[in-house]
């Protein structure tokens, strides 16, 4: 038997054979700039398991704790009935769960699609649909791991250094973030620095590099935002995403309708009765889901499903852990109009140690996995080695000069 080629594994159990859910437990692991939260769910099933991912910034105490609340629905419940599980979490938690509450459905949801695909002896991408394309294209950021190159390289000479050390690695699509802290109106000197940056970063990795530039919904205005735009698109970004905070649909579709390059949004919307305004407004060129946030693998696909409909491009939303990045493999990997995923696998020096994933680069893209589930298994002793920390609280500089706090 060849473990590496699914054709030739034969599942252990019959599918028909009931599996039961009998416990769901968290791993908090310190990566230095940020905590992963990874998610085991076990069964009945001598060695069938599955692990998940419901990383959130700043949050991983209250997502461990909703995930400890949310366990006492599924014990006892079939791992492979995925969609009714879902449903169970979300209807029978009685209030809306936001975002907290979301990530960690989508934590526990990647880890039943993970046990789904052991029991069957197959890739979850086979049971998503199968395979549309023959590997994937993947953008970092600025410093890999290192949150503050992302988000406080505001000078030209960090910025080409960086961005040719992500390009000496490989990559030819790259994304930053350097959008001044913003209010109603955008300064002549903030716009002319902007543009400066873009203009140094274009010269460094030249026409053959795609570059993104993420606003992190600064602007206040949709003038400010359209400022900022203008600025950039001489430079033909591949998209500017989240020009204006999420939530207004009306806002997305005039700074889309009017901007000189596409436009993305969607990291910060919870499922997909957040993301249908924009499909029937047609307010942005590309939407962003994050498969650990918005409510896991299914509701992705049903986002993805309705925004090619609308002739919209998925580019899934991805800065978390490791596996984070392996449930928007097998997603992206099944997903006809996706566009590009974000991943920032290595981000640490003892990446390896904790994680085993699928995850193989080449350039900048991933090659399709094989083994079967998401092929991914966490060295638990080598986890217990970086426990949970406070994460680096970057929000404190979200400030004007006279004291306002806008948006981080």
């Amino acid at each position: 038997m060849d473990e590496t080629n699914p054709a030739s594994i034969v599942p252990t159990r019959a599918p028909d054979v009931p599996i039961r859910i009998t416990s769901i437990r968290t791993v908090v692991v310190n990566a230095e700039m940020r905590n992963w939260l990874f998610v085991k769910v076990t069964t009945d099933q001598d060695g069938l398991y599955g692990w998940g991912e419901a990383s959130l910034n700043w949050k991983t105490r209250a997502v461990v704790g909703a995930i400890e609340d949310l366990e006492q629905l599924l014990i006892g419940r079939d791992p492979r009935d995925i969609e009714q599980a879902v449903r169970v979490m979300n209807k029978q938690s009685y209030y809306r769960l936001g975002i907290i509450g979301a990530t960690a459905v989508s934590g526990i949801e990647h880890a039943l699609w993970d046990i789904f695909g052991k029991s069957v002896g197959l890739p979850v991408w086979r049971l998503l649909g199968g395979q549309v394309r023959d590997k994937v294209r993947v953008y970092t950021h600025l410093g890999l791991g290192d949150m503050r190159s992302v988000y406080e390289t505001f000078d030209k000479g960090a910025l080409r250094d960086k961005a040719l050390k992500v390009v000496e690695m490989g990559y030819d699509a790259l994304k930053v973030v350097f959008i001044p802290y913003s209010h109603f109106t955008a300064g002549i000197p903030g716009r002319r620095h902007v543009a400066a940056l873009m203009e140094t970063l274009r010269d460094a990795v030249g026409d053959e590099t795609e570059i993104m530039i993420d606003f992190h919904g600064r602007p206040a205005s949709i003038s400010a935002a359209l400022q900022f735009v203008d600025e950039l698109s001489p430079f033909r970004p591949m998209f500017c995403e989240e020009p204006v905070q999420p939530g207004d649909t009306e806002a997305m579709r005039l700074v889309t309708a009017r901007a000189g390059c596409p436009i993305a949004t969607g990291e910060r919307l919870v499922g997909f009765k957040e993301f249908e305004p924009l499909f029937v407004a047609k307010a942005c060129n590309i939407v962003q889901p994050d498969l650990n946030h918005t409510g896991g693998i299914l509701e992705g696909k049903r986002i993805a499903a309705a925004a090619e409909q609308a002739f919209m491009g998925v580019a899934p939303h991805n800065p978390n852990g490791p596996l984070a990045g392996v449930a928007a493999l097998h997603f992206d990997v099944s997903t006809p109009n996706f566009v590009i995923q974000e991943e920032m696998s290595g981000a640490v020096p003892w990446y390896d140690e904790v994680v085993q994933t699928p995850l193989r680069r080449t350039g900048s893209h991933w090659a399709v996995p094989t083994m079967p589930g998401f092929g991914v298994e966490i060295n638990e002793e080598a986890a217990s080695r970086h426990p949970f920390k406070p994460e680096v609280v970057h929000t404190t500089s979200a400030m004007l000069d006279d004291g306002t706090v806008v948006d981080w």
